[in-house]
């Protein structure tokens, strides 16, 4: 269709006749995303509350549609780029994110670390020097606040340098795969971790006690306080698909507080994809 075709079909949207604005919506719905400029269009244009309200509802249609298209190729081809899955879950909530500003926040961070970094230190030291700067000059903190819909965004965690502890981990091993330190998340239960972990050692990293450095006994007592049964899930570095689907759990839960079903029930749509 040409760009004319494509505004008139836009414009059909404040058609009363039920039929032909079904008939309208299946059309847009069948071009997806390239419908979205025109739809935005139209919709500045309009002084009809009812008729913007529907547009809103088709372009959040088309919007979640393309978020589960990009998470179901992460999922297939691109699970080795952690940013890259982490800016596709912020864009359910801010559309216009581009993956490159996210890409020049870690740079920045990444320089920061670099200006006193030394490749001849103890692995006990590195993570020091990581700590800080991560939690001592940039001043990344824990949110109290550990079901807030932004822990969940890349972008808000990066602006505010606040997030729950899967968020602050996040941010971190990507700053230490830049450096190639075998930095890794662990999936603890109620709490997310890192490890360092070579051929020649294994340690712990807890990112809500600015980075302290802890090891596999504590770990034990952890779970034994939980009365759970030891996994090698508490004490092994985690995939980037179990970081994300972790993640998406967790927005779920904060849509559920706030009685968002339906975005709750989209969250879940979204889990759905990495799951199957």
């Amino acid at each position: 269709m040409t760009t004319n075709e494509l505004k008139a079909l836009a414009s059909l949207i404040d058609e009363d006749d039920k039929e032909i604005l079904h008939l309208v919506e299946k059309q847009i719905y069948m071009l997806g995303s390239q419908m979205i400029p025109y739809l935005e269009e139209e919709s500045q244009q309009q002084t009809n509350q009812k008729v913007q309200k529907r547009i809103d509802n088709i372009v959040h249609h088309l919007r979640f549609e393309t978020v589960l298209e990009k998470l179901q190729v992460w999922k297939q081809a691109e699970q080795d780029d952690l940013l890259k899955g982490l800016w596709i879950l912020a864009t359910y909530e801010y559309p216009s994110l581009e993956i490159k500003n996210l890409q020049i926040q870690i740079e920045q961070i990444y320089y920061e670390v670099w200006q006193v970094f030394r490749e001849d230190l103890h692995p006990h030291d590195t993570v020091r020097i990581m700590n800080s700067i991560f939690f001592g000059k940039l001043r990344f903190k824990p949110n109290p606040d550990y079901q807030a819909i932004n822990n969940s965004m890349i972008n808000m965690v990066l602006e505010t340098r606040m997030g729950n502890p899967i968020a602050l981990c996040c941010v971190y091993l990507l700053v230490a795969a830049k450096f190639k330190i075998p930095i890794y998340g662990v999936n603890l239960p109620n709490i997310f971790i890192l490890t360092y972990k070579s051929d020649l050692m294994q340690f712990y990293i807890n990112p809500t006690n600015k980075g302290i450095i802890f090891n596999k006994s504590d770990i034990d007592n952890y779970i034994e306080q939980l009365n759970l049964p030891a996994s090698d899930v508490f004490y092994q570095p985690c995939t980037h698909l179990d970081m994300l689907k972790r993640i998406l759990r967790n927005l779920s839960f904060s849509f559920e507080k706030i009685e968002d079903h339906e975005k709750m029930k989209e969250v879940r749509r979204m889990l759905t994809v990495l799951e199957v």
